[in-house]
C-alpha cells in the first residue's frame, strides 16, 4: 500500500476542516472604503451571505447614509463604522493637494489595519469592493495574510480611471495608482465584476481571472401598486411643492391642492377609500445622480429646455404667452397632447449645488425638476411609480454598468441611457430603453415617448413591458447563487488547503 502524498492528505485535512466549518457557522467580512448606505451591491452582497450562505457578516465601511432596513435589521450582519478623514483637509489650499494626495491613503491604510485586524473577528474571507483601490487592496491584501483568510475582489470599475477625471491619465499619481490597482488586483484569491467587458479587459491586460456578476435588482425592487403611489407622493408632497428654483407648473399645481381640503396628491385622488390616477397627471421622470464629474447633467436641463420650446411649437402657443396662463389651464383639466414632465432628480454629490442653481435661471412652462434624496425603502417606490427613468452614466473607464438602470428595470421602468461602449450588454434599444448621445437625442425622444401620455404613448408603453420582463427574468438572489457563491467557496477551499500544506 503506497504512502499517501502530502498534497493528498492536505486535501483529506482540508475535507475535514469543511465539515467543521460545516458545523458551525462561518463568517465572512465586506470592506466598504465609501458610505455604505450608497453601496447597495455591497448590501445585496451582504445580504446573501447571511441569508444563502448562512454565514455570519461583518461589514467595514463608513457610515453616512442609512442602508437598507433589510441589513439594518438582519441579526447575522454586523456593520463596524470606520472614522472619516477629517474635513478640515479637504478646505486647504490647492497647494497642499500633493501632501493629502499622500496623507489621506496612509491614515486610511492604517485605520483599515485596525479594524481589519483587530475590531473584527477573524472571518473565511475579506470581500472588498473596488474601487477604491489605494489604500483599500494593499490594506486587505495585508489583513488576509496576517488572518489566514482568503480575499476575493469584486471589481465594480478601475479605480484609476476615476483618479485620472480629475488629475489626467498622464499624471504620476494615476500612474502609481494603477500599480498598486494591478499588483494586488492580481494577488487576489478570486474575482469578480460587473460586465463581460471588464471581465476581458482584466483577462487580457491585467492577468486576472474574474466571474461576471451581473448587477441585479433584489425583490424590494417592483412595480409600484396603485395604493403605495398614493402613500409615497403624500410622502413627498412637501418636498414637491418647493420648487428648485421661481414657481413653475408643478408648485402651481400642489399649492392648489393643500387649500383645496381633498385627499389627494400630483398623482393620484383618494375618494373613500377608492384611488383613482389623475387623468391630467405630470409624467414623472426620474434620475438618480451621484453629482460628479462623470455624469453630464446639463445634457438632462438642456433637453428639457428643448422638450418645453418644442411643445409650445407643436401647440401652436404663442412666445409671448406667460407660464402662469399655461399653468390656470393645466389646472383646470385642459388636456393636451404632450404632458408636463416633473424630473425628480435623487443623489448626494459635490456637483449638486452648480446645477440647482443653473435650474433656477431656467423658464419653464411645463418642465420642473425637483433635487431630494430618498430613504432606502422609498427608493424603490419612487421607481415603480415613475414614467421613465433617465441614466447620465458615461463610466470612467467605459466598462461598467450603471446600477441605477438595473434596479429601473427590476420596477418595470424604462430607461433612456447616455451611450457609451458596453452599455447594451444592459439597455436593449426599442425593447426595454432607449440610447442617446446629445440632448437634442434626448429631447427627441421624450418627445416620441410622451406623446398622447398617459392614454395613447404607445411607444412608452411597449418599453415598459420590455423593462418588466427585464427586470423579471433574473434576481439579485438567483443570480448570485449561481456565479458568487461558487466562486467564494471554492476561494475559501483553496485557501485552507494552502495553509494545510504549509504546516
Amino acid at each position: 500500500m503506497r504512502n499517501a502524498s502530502k498534497t493528498e492528505i492536505a486535501i483529506a485535512m482540508a475535507g475535514d476542516e469543511r465539515e467543521k466549518i460545516g458545523r458551525r457557522r462561518g463568517r465572512a467580512t465586506l470592506v466598504v472604503l465609501g458610505d455604505l448606505g450608497r453601496s447597495p451591491r455591497m448590501q445585496y452582497h451582504a445580504l446573501s451571505l447571511a441569508r444563502q450562505a448562512r454565514l455570519e457578516v461583518d461589514i467595514v465601511a463608513y457610515g453616512g447614509s442609512i442602508p437598507h432596513s433589510a441589513v439594518l435589521e438582519n441579526q447575522s450582519i454586523h456593520i463596524y463604522q470606520m472614522n472619516k478623514w477629517p474635513e478640515f483637509f479637504q478646505h486647504l489650499p490647492k497647494i497642499f493637494y500633493p501632501f493629502v494626495l499622500l496623507l489621506k491613503p496612509l491614515f486610511q491604510f492604517c485605520m483599515l489595519l485596525w479594524f481589519l485586524c483587530i475590531r473584527v473577528p477573524a472571518s473565511d474571507f475579506f470581500l472588498v469592493q473596488n474601487p477604491p483601490s489605494v489604500p483599500t487592496l494593499v490594506a486587505v491584501k495585508w489583513a488576509s495574510w496576517l488572518r489566514c483568510s482568503a480575499f476575493v475582489v469584486d471589481w465594480h470599475n478601475f479605480g484609476y480611471t476615476l483618479l485620472a477625471l480629475s488629475l489626467g491619465r498622464s499624471s504620476r499619481f494615476v500612474l502609481i495608482y494603477r500599480w498598486f490597482e494591478k499588483r494586488y488586483g492580481k494577488m487576489a484569491d478570486a474575482a469578480l465584476c460587473v460586465t463581460k467587458a471588464m471581465q476581458h479587459e482584466l483577462s487580457q491586460n491585467w492577468g486576472i481571472m474574474a466571474t461576471v456578476l451581473y448587477d441585479q435588482p433584489p425583490e424590494f425592487f417592483h412595480l409600484a401598486s396603485l395604493e403605495e403611489k398614493h402613500k409615497l407622493f403624500c410622502r413627498l408632497n412637501k418636498d414637491l411643492c418647493h420648487p428648485v428654483g421661481i414657481r413653475d407648473c408643478i408648485s402651481n399645481e400642489t399649492s392648489q391642492m393643500d387649500t383645496s381640503g381633498l385627499n389627494g396628491t400630483l398623482v393620484t385622488t383618494q375618494v373613500g377609500d377608492d384611488i383613482f390616477v389623475k387623468p391630467n397627471r405630470p409624467a414623472i421622470v426620474v434620475s438618480s445622480t451621484s453629482w460628479t464629474a462623470d455624469e453630464d447633467f446639463g445634457m438632462l436641463l438642456e433637453a428639457a429646455l428643448m422638450y418645453d420650446r418644442r411643445v409650445a411649437v407643436a401647440l401652436g402657443e404663442d412666445d409671448s404667452m406667460e407660464e402662469e396662463t399655461v399653468w390656470r389651464d393645466l389646472s383646470g383639466g385642459k388636456q393636451c397632447l404632450y404632458p408636463r414632465l416633473l424630473f425628480i432628480i435623487t443623489g448626494k454629490g459635490p456637483d449638486r449645488e452648480k446645477y440647482e442653481e443653473q435650474i433656477k435661471r431656467l423658464h419653464l412652462k411645463r418642465v420642473a425638476f425637483r433635487t431630494m434624496w430618498l430613504s432606502a425603502e422609498d427608493y424603490p417606490l419612487l421607481l415603480g411609480s415613475a414614467d421613465l427613468g433617465v441614466s447620465l452614466h458615461t463610466s470612467s473607464s467605459g466598462l461598467d454598468l450603471p446600477m441605477k438602470v438595473v434596479d429601473m428595470f427590476g420596477c418595470g421602468l424604462p430607461v433612456a441611457a447616455v451611450s457609451y461602449s458596453c452599455i447594451q450588454e444592459l439597455v436593449k434599444v426599442n425593447k426595454n430603453g432607449l440610447l442617446f448621445s446629445a440632448s437634442s437625442e434626448l429631447a427627441d425622444e421624450l418627445m416620441m415617448l410622451f406623446k398622447g401620455f398617459p392614454d395613447e404613448c404607445d411607444a412608452l408603453k411597449s418599453l415598459q413591458r420590455g423593462a418588466m420582463e427585464t427586470g423579471s427574468s433574473s434576481r439579485w438572489a438567483s443570480e448570485w447563487e449561481e456565479h458568487a457563491l461558487p466562486l467564494i467557496s471554492k476561494a475559501s477551499f483553496q485557501l485552507i488547503k494552502c495553509n494545510l500544506l504549509k504546516r
